[in-house]
């Protein structure tokens, strides 16, 4: 049997061989795993997205202005609710624990509302990806806004795809230097107007711009502010596409949501292979409208190419059909080689059939269903709100006292909110016990207590229940707090218990 070098070669490599057999080339093999190594890290290829023209272009221009002024211009408009409480329409109020959103105010133990809201912009997002695809990346996404954003920047300064790749390859000259200085610190100025917008929506804007300004804010504001600059700097500017394809879960969530009739951007191979060059004049027989002109790759955010099938990189964005229906008149050629289309009906055309898209099916059903239900829900939730809240704890120690006078005391912890922007005076009483007395200090005594709240207040009293010996017949009792407002006729309860001897 043959050794190892024999059948390999040595691991120095060179050529080896004996006075009968002819030298061979021999393989050095720990260079062979080394450059095999080496090969599963691809170093990244700089993409340089080329401007083009169209509907989708349009519809992306449009959407990113309206994102764009929606985030940078909500915490400004101001929301009326009258004296010493906040005027800012959308508002995070820690100090306070509120959050305001125009007439809604939701306060921390709602915070059931945010939930309802997180699911049901969860199954919107599901039912839109089932139906059209990964539109919220392509068009709504932060991370694409702001990349689309920077690239503009880009593109504005340092001229279109080719101009930016000739521009890479130049030596470091004064004009490559303040091109670069130019467009980094707008860069940087986008960057911090984005996170100095985002510390608006946790602060009233004028007042905290103002301070700001003077370097008079809070350092926690600061220290946001460079948080959100340094992050919308590095994957809007520098990351980019990698953000996409490394870093965010959804692409590889999104596959769950696809099926056969799913609108998805894709090319139509039926039609456009065999691809080619082809000159003016030539005949089409034989050969597909596809002329591999590249401007798909060249127009691609993500650096990629739309015919070669689906891919985890692709974020939808359609741009790809912008550029080649802009290619394919100039060839004579119909329009939508590359197009939003379904598997059912790409399958459906390469046989010489047609397929319809079924948006009505089964999941788009389950998804819309899901959505109207979470939306009802929080609709009715949100309108039968009451603007009053009782809560009531039992003292843990001691369970009850017996009085000199053989009667038997339970102390209890309340603690009424009143939502309402002024001031309201309840009563308290206590159903399910005969003959029984409350006090609470400062508060009076009586089978009715009254009892005041600031406005948009919790306030906690401590409150005792008495009742005659002879009335218990009992350990425990079941027993409810009922909390009625005399002015509007609202009424809050909540159930406890009353506890006496054995």
């Amino acid at each position: 049997m043959a050794s190892t070098e024999e059948a390999y070669g040595s691991p120095q490599g060179g050529a080896t061989g004996t006075a009968d057999q002819p030298a061979v080339e021999t393989i050095n093999v720990e260079a062979v795993n080394a450059k095999e190594r080496r090969s599963l890290y691809a170093s990244r290829v700089k993409v340089h997205p080329k401007r083009t023209q169209g509907t989708f272009r349009r519809i992306k221009w449009i959407v990113m202005l309206v994102t764009l002024g929606i985030y940078y211009l909500s915490p400004w408009i101001r929301w009326d609710r009258g004296d010493s409480i906040p005027n800012q329409a959308i508002l995070v109020d820690f100090p306070a624990r509120r959050f305001y959103f125009f007439f809604i105010e939701i306060w921390p133990q709602e915070v059931y509302y945010i939930t309802g809201l997180l699911i049901l912009a969860s199954f919107t997002l599901f039912l839109v990806t089932s139906l059209a695809g990964r539109v919220w990346c392509g068009y709504t996404c932060p991370q694409t806004v702001w990349t689309d954003l920077f690239v503009t920047v880009e593109r504005w300064i340092e001229g279109d795809r080719n101009a930016r790749i000739k521009l890479d390859k130049m030596p470091w000259t004064f004009a490559k230097i303040r091109k670069r200085v130019v467009k980094h610190s707008i860069w940087l100025l986008i960057s911090i107007a984005t996170g100095g917008a985002w510390v608006f929506y946790f602060a009233d804007a004028p007042t905290l711009a103002g301070q700001l300004l003077r370097f008079e804010a809070p350092a926690s504001a600061y220290l946001f502010i460079g948080l959100f600059t340094a992050t919308t700097y590095l994957l809007g500017g520098l990351a980019r596409e990698q953000v996409c394809t490394y870093m965010c879960p959804w692409p590889r969530i999104q596959g769950a949501m696809f099926d056969e009739d799913s609108l998805l951007v894709s090319y139509r191979g039926y039609r456009g292979e065999p691809r080619g060059k082809h000159k003016k004049g030539e005949s089409w027989d034989g050969r597909g409208d596809c002329v591999d002109c590249k401007q798909c790759v060249a127009v691609c955010p993500m650096g990629i190419d739309i015919r070669d099938g689906p891919q985890l990189e692709c974020i939808q964005c359609a741009l790809c059909i912008d550029a080649c229906n802009q290619v394919m008149p100039k060839v004579g050629r119909p329009k939508n080689l590359i197009a939003y289309d379904t598997y059912r009906n790409l399958d459906a055309a390469a046989r010489g059939e047609s397929a319809r898209p079924r948006l009505i099916r089964a999941r788009s059903i389950l998804y819309a269903a899901l959505i109207c239900v979470t939306g009802l829900i929080m609709l009715v939730a949100l309108i039968s709100r009451s603007d009053l809240d009782l809560n009531v704890l039992h003292d843990r120690n001691p369970v009850f006292v017996t009085l000199s006078d053989g009667s038997i005391r339970n102390g209890y912890t309340l603690k009424i909110l009143n939502k309402q922007h002024s001031v309201r005076s309840f009563q308290v009483s206590v159903e399910g016990l005969s003959d029984a007395e409350l006090s609470a200090v400062g508060e009076g005594e009586g089978t009715n207590l009254e009892v005041s709240v600031k406005p948009d207040r919790l306030r906690s009293f401590r409150v005792f229940v008495t009742v005659p010996a002879d009335k218990i017949d009992k350990e425990v009792t079941d027993i409810e707090f009922v909390l009625t407002d005399p002015s509007d006729g609202s009424v809050a309860r909540n159930d406890s218990i009353f506890r006496g001897p054995k």
